[in-house]
């Protein structure tokens, strides 16, 4: 498959990068270079012979969504830009790979399956639930439905491995459950589809291993880094008590990996990949 005929957009972000190690011979795009909010600039930039477009760029700010200039810009970045991509895709017939989020679902169903109906709990995931309907119009669309990304970027796990540096015990969430899903493993799942031309669709794109809560994830990478500390459980809400502006979260994130797997695919299991990313980590 000729990368040089792919454009990533989003190119700086976690995914962006990982995208760019896999496929370095492609067009890298990010916000200073193309603002995909804006019609007349996606209209206008050079898209002859691209086959792919590699949609990596997202507003992710849950709860900054919440507010008043954060509501604008993730609908602006999840959900227009995504219909002026969807329009590109169609006039230079080229397939459209998209990045969603469990957070277009409650999180009061497990496992998640790829025709559950939308029910976002927030801003965030109603932006990312439209920005879905809009791909499922482009003519030919990867779209993958992602949870709790970790990459090269700031995420939980470098925030867990800095609290263990400094010695910190924390209290983490106990009732929220899911995967972790590293960019690797995400690129691993987007390189797949593409090269095996399984059909076109969504597909829930996750690790695989047994689920776990972001305070049983926090006991693995204490563990993974050799740090003996003492992680206290707590809910949901008892974290966020008191706070302002604070997005409901879904509980339940665990995604069904079936159709993927008859896609051909084997998910890595997240806890073999969370040892390799703090021991990657460590040598830094």
């Amino acid at each position: 498959m000729d990368d040089s005929k792919f454009v990533i957009i989003g190119a700086k972000g976690q995914l962006g990068t990982a995208l760019r190690e896999q496929y370095p011979n492609a067009r890298a795009v990010d916000a200073d270079e193309l603002d995909i909010t804006d019609r007349s600039a996606v209209e206008a930039f050079d898209w002859d012979g691209t086959t792919h477009i590699l949609n990596a760029a997202a507003y992710t700010n849950v709860d900054g969504a919440e507010t008043e200039e954060g509501r604008r810009a993730a609908w602006a970045i999840n959900a227009d830009a995504v219909a002026n991509l969807v329009a590109v895709a169609a006039q230079y017939d080229a397939a459209l790979v998209h990045i969603s989020s469990d957070y277009v679902f409650d999180g009061t169903k497990e496992p998640h399956t790829e025709d559950e109906v939308f029910s976002p709990l927030s801003v965030y995931g109603a932006s990312k639930a439209a920005g879905d309907l809009a791909v499922s119009l482009a003519p030919k669309f990867y779209l993958l439905r992602t949870t709790w990304v970790i990459g090269e970027g700031k995420n939980f796990v470098r925030t867990m491995l800095g609290l263990a540096e400094k010695g910190i015990s924390p209290t983490v969430v106990a009732d929220q459950i899911g995967r972790l899903t590293f960019t690797s493993e995400l690129v691993r799942i987007i390189d797949h589809l593409l090269t095996t031309n399984v059909p076109a669709g969504t597909y829930n794109a996750t690790n695989d291993g047994e689920p776990a809560s972001w305070a049983e994830i926090t006991r693995e990478i204490f563990k993974a880094a050799g740090a003996d500390l003492t992680v206290t459980d707590t809910t949901t809400a008892e974290y966020f008590a008191g706070k302002e502006g604070i997005a409901p979260r879904p509980l339940l994130s665990v995604m069904d990996l079936g159709k993927l797997q008859a896609a051909g695919f084997t998910s890595r299991d997240w806890h073999d990949d969370l040892k390799e990313y703090v021991a990657k980590e460590q040598q830094n």
